[in-house]
C-alpha cells in the first residue's frame, strides 16, 4: 500500500506555482500606428528606456511596500497589431531595469496601420490576468496620437477593463504634427480624459512636443509606481464628448481619400 501511495504521489502533476506578489503590474502600451514617423518612434523607445533605467524611477520602485514591480512593454496599432517587445519581467534591481531598457532600444519595427485603443486595452487586460504576477495595483499605461478608429467602441473596452479592477492611465501625444493630421483631433487630451482613462487614481500626462516626451514619461512612471497623483490639467468641460469621433473621421477620410 505504501508503494502505491508513493507511486501516486510521483504521478500527480506538480502544483501550479503561486504568482509572485509585487507592488504593481504595469502594462506599457506604446502607440506605433502609421501616423508616427520613424524619428518619433525612436524618440518614444529612447524615452521609455531612459525612464526605466533612471535612478529616480528605481527609487520609486524600492519605496513600495514590497519594493518590486512587474513590467511588460508592448507596441500596438490596429486591431490584432500587438508586438511584445519586453515580456512580463520582474524589476527588483537596477540591473533588471537597465536590461529592460536595453531590450527596448535594441528593437525597431516600422509603424503599423490604424489605431485600435479598444483592442490594445482588451489585449493588455488579458495579459495582466494571465501573467505570473499578482500586483497590489494593476495599471495599463497607454500612449496614443489619435482616437480609436477600429475595433469595439473605446468606452465599451474601457468599462470592461475597469470592471476587472485595472486602472487605465493615458499619455496623449499632442505634438504639432499630430494636431493637424487628418486622422487626429486637436483635443486629444479631453478625449483621453472622457473616453479612455479610468479607475482608482487614473490620470493622464499630455505630451505637447517631442522634446518634452522623455521628461513626461519619467514623471508618469514615477507617479504610477509610487501611486501618486499629478496636478490635474485644467481642461474645458464637455457635457457629452463624442467618443466615436475617431471612427467618424476614418469613415469620412475613406470617402474623401480612399484610405490612410
Amino acid at each position: 500500500m505504501r508503494l502505491i501511495l508513493v507511486f501516486l504521489l510521483f504521478c500527480l502533476p506538480a502544483a501550479a506555482q503561486e504568482p509572485r506578489e509585487v507592488d504593481l503590474e504595469l502594462f506599457l502600451a506604446v502607440d506605433v500606428s502609421r501616423s508616427m514617423s520613424p524619428d518619433e518612434l525612436e524618440i518614444q523607445r529612447q524615452g521609455y528606456a531612459a525612464a526605466l533605467a533612471s535612478p529616480d524611477v528605481f527609487a520609486a520602485i524600492r519605496g513600495g511596500l514590497i519594493g518590486e514591480i512587474a513590467v511588460t512593454y508592448v507596441e500596438w496599432a490596429g486591431f490584432g497589431s500587438h508586438k511584445v517587445v519586453v515580456p512580463w519581467t520582474l524589476v527588483d534591481t537596477p540591473e533588471a531595469a537597465r536590461a529592460i531598457a536595453a531590450r527596448i532600444t535594441a528593437h525597431f519595427d516600422p509603424g503599423l496601420r490604424r489605431t485600435s485603443i479598444s483592442a490594445a486595452l482588451h489585449y493588455a487586460a488579458r495579459s495582466i490576468e494571465n501573467n505570473d504576477f499578482r500586483g497590489l495595483r494593476r495599471v495599463i499605461d497607454i500612449s496614443g496620437d489619435g482616437p480609436n478608429n477600429q475595433g469595439s467602441h473605446v468606452t465599451v473596452a474601457r468599462d470592461r477593463v475597469l470592471a476587472k479592477g485595472i486602472t487605465i492611465n493615458g499619455l496623449p501625444l499632442m505634438t504639432s504634427e499630430n494636431m493637424f493630421d487628418r486622422w487626429g483631433i486637436p483635443d486629444l487630451d479631453i478625449y483621453y480624459r472622457d473616453c479612455v482613462i479610468g479607475g482608482p487614481g487614473a490620470f493622464m500626462v499630455p505630451v505637447l512636443g517631442w522634446d518634452a516626451f522623455p521628461a513626461a514619461v519619467k514623471r508618469k512612471l514615477i507617479l504610477e509606481i509610487a501611486g501618486g497623483l499629478p496636478e490635474r490639467p485644467k481642461l474645458r468641460r464637455v457635457s457629452a464628448y463624442n467618443c466615436g469621433i475617431g471612427e467618424e473621421i476614418f469613415e469620412r477620410n475613406m470617402q474623401l481619400f480612399g484610405g490612410p
